[in-house]
């Protein structure tokens, strides 16, 4: 009986290896920023491609595709002109990546900057 509750432990603890192995592994995502506040996201994605192609199909216009691994995304927009300044910017901590996104809204000539959207990913 000794024999057989070391096999159900060991293989419990495999599993919860390749459960770990899983998760970490799907650690890319992407952060589509454009002009009057479109934006799109993806994350937890196996690969960095795939989450571009999911932000860029949520983005509408002409918007720019940045990568986010294991870090956060921030986008702030003018809330008083949604189609005037914006920033965005990524970081290994949300608060620092809101931060940075807010400071490059105002210093584009933002008035009243907010965040519009943000994004974090495998947080490693």
């Amino acid at each position: 009986m000794r024999g057989f509750g070391r096999v159900l432990c060991c293989m419990a603890a495999t599993a919860g290896l390749l459960t770990a192995g899983i998760a970490a592994g799907q650690a890319a995502g992407a952060f589509a920023v454009g002009t009057c506040g479109a934006y799109g996201y993806a994350y937890d994605f196996v690969q960095p491609e795939a989450a571009h192609n999911a932000a860029r199909e949520q983005c509408s216009g002409d918007c720019k595709v940045i990568p986010v691994r294991k870090a956060c995304a921030a986008f702030a927009i003018d809330g008083g002109n949604a189609c005037g300044a914006f920033g965005y910017a990524t970081a290994p901590r949300l608060g620092a990546a809101q931060n940075t996104a807010l400071r490059q809204c105002h210093e584009f000539g933002g008035r009243e900057c907010v965040i519009r959207a943000w994004i974090c990913d495998g947080k490693g």
